[in-house]
């Protein structure tokens, strides 16, 4: 039985990539020269922890990690952006949390919503994935088109497309 699998997956390498392109670009601007920011990539916890003196630079820093997650072809919502802590003295640290894999909501509503679409498949929530099965592989096609076209917060990845 034809069957594939709805995952949301980000490369770790295009995004240590991406990530260490910004921080060149932030250490060549001239409203950075005096600047104490700081960007760090945890990749065991998956998270960019950023430090800096006010919300401006804060606001540019985030503004050049995702223009260069576009320039990587990385879907900028897999960023879960937190809220600002104040750190030491007048810094501001925020810490933005990568998703990975689809937790159990998402999973619900993209299941909820390949069963509305009444076409003939089985959707299934296994672990941090949605397996979808069919008879007919036009079924599947049908599923990743609704997928791509629906808003879940996270960007959806399609692999193990089998017959």
């Amino acid at each position: 039985m034809p069957s594939f699998d709805i995952v949301s997956k980000v490369d770790a390498q295009t995004l240590d990539n991406a990530i260490n392109n910004a921080k060149k670009e932030i250490l060549n601007r001239y409203d950075f020269h005096s600047s104490n920011s700081t960007i760090d990539h945890d990749k065991k916890t998956n998270v960019i922890t950023i430090v800096t003196e006010d919300d401006m630079r804060l606001k540019a820093i985030i503004d050049t990690i995702t223009a260069r997650m576009f320039k990587q072809n990385l879907d900028a919502s897999s960023l879960d952006f937190g809220k600002e802590h104040n750190a030491a003295g007048n810094m501001i640290r925020k810490e933005i949390k990568v998703k990975e894999g689809i937790d159990k909501e998402t999973a619900k509503k993209i299941v909820a919503k390949i069963k509305d679409s009444k076409i003939k498949v089985q959707a299934s929530i296994m672990d941090e994935q949605v397996r979808v099965q069919s008879k007919n592989i036009d079924d599947l096609q049908k599923v990743m088109a609704l997928c791509r076209g629906g808003d879940f917060g996270q960007p959806l990845q399609f692999i193990n497309m089998r017959n």
